[in-house]
């Protein structure tokens, strides 16, 4: 497994992307996953950004991660939204996407009609063709694609070559995906891992802990080392670990991401 690592945005909350990515080359991390607006969660007050909004900020982003030696290897939050086709919005947030260099976007879905996301989606990937980025589908047990087997009949409805899927270890974790699942995927398949840990179940909100509050790797239950042994090895690993009590124990972003990119690297170094 490839020592490379990466850190995703929800992981920093509302802070800025310039700051972020000089964050993750300090820790010596070699990607970022990116919105294109600040999180609605923001509790250390961080100013607002819109990437769409700001042509300033898209060129000091620009300059930051050349700078830095940092790519975009995830752009976030392109959904299938019922009753709507986001083919426009898609469009407007892949340009934004594009002129920053993401790699990768990331889509969910809220539509839970299965002919409806196969059309969906099979837009996205023409669309992200265009662009040279590759769409994956992340799997949430609460949304329209709850699981790993819907998805995989989702990526055979589509037929499209460049759809894939993102690994998240907590939704694979709490639906009970193993590496044997994951092996049985097309390689190519698997674009990104999204690494963090979590009990195995909880009686928390699924979205907020989802969102808010996930542990480092290690710390856990799920089967982090099976997972990352039955991915290719040339997948790209980014740390998707916000953690909410850390922050309201006042700890800023680096001390929180620090310990997560230490527990990170040892377990990728013992593979």
């Amino acid at each position: 497994m490839t020592a490379r690592l990466g850190i995703d945005c929800i992981s920093v909350f509302g802070l800025p992307p310039v700051a972020f990515i000089e964050l993750a080359a300090e820790l010596g991390c070699d990607s970022v996953s990116l919105g294109l607006s600040s999180m609605e969660y923001n509790p250390e007050g961080y100013p607002r950004f819109s990437l769409r909004e700001d042509k300033t900020l898209r060129r000091e982003i620009k300059a930051a991660l050349s700078a830095n030696g940092v790519q975009i290897a995830l752009g976030e939050n392109l959904p299938v939204i019922p009753g709507s086709d986001s083919t426009n919005t898609w469009r407007a947030s892949l340009d934004v996407l594009s002129e920053l260099g993401a790699q990768r976007i990331n889509s969910v879905s809220f539509e839970p009609e299965f002919a409806r996301n196969v059309d969906q989606y099979g837009r996205l990937a023409e669309l992200c063709g265009a662009y040279g980025i590759v769409p994956l589908i992340e799997f949430v047990p609460i949304f329209g694609i709850a699981d790993l087997p819907t998805t995989v009949r989702m990526i055979e409805a589509v037929g499209a070559p460049n759809l894939g899927l993102i690994v998240d270890t907590m939704h694979c974790g709490r639906t009970g995906v193993t590496g044997d699942d994951l092996r049985a995927l097309p390689p190519e398949w698997i674009g990104y891992l999204q690494l963090c840990d979590a009990p195995l179940t909880s009686d928390a909100d699924y979205m907020d802990e989802a969102v808010h509050e996930r542990m480092a790797p290690g710390d856990g239950e799920l089967a982090l080392a099976e997972y990352l042994a039955a991915v290719p090895r040339n997948v790209k690993v980014s740390l998707e670990v916000p953690q909410r009590s850390r922050v309201e124990a006042g700890q800023g972003p680096r001390e929180r991401l620090a310990y997560c990119v230490s527990r990170a690297r040892a377990l990728l170094d013992a593979l």
